[in-house]
């Protein structure tokens, strides 16, 4: 019994040592302090990107005698919608025609960049090196440099102020950017996977179908919300290419806000109406755009 009792206390100690709690790591002080100056930057640099976003809220909620002599910052003394109502009468046809702008020209670019992608990221030909830097260039020339030739080429097709003229424009104009950004996810499939369909007997056609699209949805999204956000809110091709039949919203709001006739809170509530398909846009498939941005950036690395 001795013997026992004896083991039991010599194990004991040990027992209780074995179940005390870790000890946590302080953190250092100057990593703490780091780490406050960051989230002090990033919740200052969200206040100030929203500042405009929202002044222009309250006012489009205003009446017009408050919009010009309260704080924009602050709502006024009763909500009122009426900027809306009056902003919309003005900019429904509009927005419809840049509804069907924004969604023929995204269409159209992708399926060009698409196509052009999956050729020159699978396909070796000669001088595609040469091909696809010329196709590169042509996303930082500046459009004011090819105004003129673009405008007597459009009129003298009858393509002047229509929504298919525009529509034209855009797929080609945002083609090269497109094919940019699907080569960077197109060229991450494996050649082995494309090598395996052609042994089973499927055309470059069938492959493109069956197992390049289907595998780059995020790719296409990403790809669509960005090409989706260009063309709406695009002005100049607006500017120059369309006239008293064919207004995109852009367009129309420009000529709002140089009108002397339209109250302020309305150009506000205008600026709203405009902005708020994007803002559906990003809040539905914004996550699929950040998957997508986060697939090239490895892809490219």
């Amino acid at each position: 019994m001795a013997a026992v009792e004896i083991a039991k206390t010599m194990a004991a100690p040990e027992k209780k040592k074995t179940m005390e709690a870790p000890v946590k790591e302080k953190v250092p002080v100057h990593m703490t302090i780091l780490r406050v100056v960051y989230y002090a930057i990033m919740i200052v640099t969200v206040l100030l990107y929203l500042l405009p976003f929202w002044t222009t809220v309250t006012t489009s909620l205003k009446t017009n005698n408050e919009a010009m002599t309260t704080n924009p910052l602050v709502f006024g003394s009763e909500l009122s919608v009426e900027g809306y109502v009056e902003s919309f009468e003005e900019l429904s046809e509009s927005l419809v025609t840049s509804l069907l702008v924004t969604l023929g020209g995204a269409f159209g670019s992708m399926a060009l960049g698409s196509v052009c992608a999956y050729g020159l990221s699978k396909f070796r030909f000669k001088f595609d090196g040469v091909f696809f830097l010329l196709l590169s260039a042509a996303i930082y020339l500046p459009y004011q440099a090819i105004l003129v030739p673009l405008f007597k080429t459009v009129s003298s097709l009858g393509l002047y102020d229509s929504v298919w003229g525009l529509i034209i424009i855009h797929s080609i104009y945002g083609m090269p950017m497109c094919m940019s950004m699907f080569r960077g996810f197109y060229a991450d499939i494996p050649d082995a996977l494309i090598k395996q369909a052609m042994v089973d007997g499927n055309g470059p056609w069938q492959i493109y179908w069956k197992i390049v699209l289907p595998n780059t949805t995020i790719a296409t999204v990403t790809v669509l919300v960005f090409q989706c956000t260009s063309v709406w809110n695009e002005l100049l091709f607006a500017m120059t290419m369309a006239g008293s039949w064919t207004t995109p919203a852009t367009l129309a709001l420009n000529q709002m806000v140089g009108s002397l006739s339209a109250n302020f809170s309305t150009q506000m509530a205008g600026s709203i109406w405009l902005t708020l398909p994007v803002l559906v846009l990003y809040m539905f498939l914004g996550k699929y755009l950040i998957r997508g941005y986060m697939a090239g950036a490895v892809t490219a690395s």
